[in-house]
């Protein structure tokens, strides 16, 4: 049942592309700091942009701002638990750093649904940004909200990774590397840097590895192999823990992340310009 949020259903942010936070990212993710005032922007690194901070009573207990706020995109749905369930991007020209761009939100979908381990929540957001009149990108995010889990019911099975890749490589995510993106990203969700929180309120064995970040790596993996990309998406299926190391699999078009223990975590599809 589609519901009919009291909460605004659109809204705009503007942001100078700060070419610093951009660089800074690069070298958090091991790569020299290449980008300055003018240069392009990497795929998907406009998540490092749009903050919208507010002030610590409007925070939910995951450090979130809290769902059904006033100013906010997001209904309360009734379900505490927030996951990044995957997403959707349509590249129609590349974002420069140190040049003002407009972001556009709007919330298409908030519905009730019941799944399998109990009710479910899923929200859909758009988001287009513009950089002097011009389109350069259309986002759809991907929100599941859950209840919160029976800490001694058994774990559902997590779906098994393709082992076909014809491109391999190998990544390690540290609790130093969780913090710094949740920091580039201004993203407060306890359940990457909260040991204590992702453990004992939502159940999960270390520190979770942001979804976006692993999509992020994904785009950066498609791109330097398949060149500018024009659409890209992804589906969460298994969170990561930080302890783990993820192997970042390529074959054709498609990509996926593939636990220690043979796993899926994420899959996704990159089409080329």
């Amino acid at each position: 049942m589609t519901e009919q949020p009291d909460t605004p259903t659109e809204e705009r942010q503007s942001d100078v592309m700060d070419p610093a936070r951009a660089a800074a990212f690069e070298v958090a993710l091991g790569r020299q700091a290449t980008i300055s005032a003018g240069s392009p922007l990497p795929p998907f690194f406009h998540q490092l942009y749009f903050w919208a901070p507010q002030p610590p009573e409007c925070l939910g207990r995951d450090g979130h701002p809290r769902v059904g706020a006033a100013g906010g995109l997001i209904p309360d749905l009734g379900l505490p638990r927030r996951m990044w369930a995957g997403g959707r991007l349509q590249f129609d020209a590349p974002l420069c750093a140190g040049i003002r761009a407009e972001k556009h939100s709007v919330l298409e979908r908030a519905e009730h649904k019941e799944g399998r381990s109990g009710p479910l929540a899923f929200v859909t957001l758009r988001h287009e940004v513009w950089q002097e009149g011009r389109h350069c990108l259309t986002e759809w995010q991907d929100l599941v909200y859950r209840e919160d889990p029976d800490l001694a019911a058994q774990q559902p099975v997590a779906p098994k990774a393709r082992v076909d890749e014809t491109e391999a490589r190998e990544a390690a995510f540290s609790s130093t590397l969780l913090f710094r993106y949740s920091a580039l990203t201004f993203n407060g969700h306890r359940i990457h840097y909260d040991l204590d929180y992702a453990r004992d309120v939502e159940g999960y064995e270390g520190l979770v590895v942001h979804g976006p970040l692993l999509a992020q790596k994904l785009m950066l993996l498609a791109e330097e192999v398949i060149g500018p990309l024009k659409r890209f998406s992804f589906r969460a299926s298994s969170p990561l823990m930080h302890f783990e190391t993820a192997t970042f699999c390529r074959a054709g078009n498609d990509l996926w992340v593939r636990g220690p223990d043979g796993r899926q975590c994420m899959s996704a599809t990159a089409e080329g310009a």
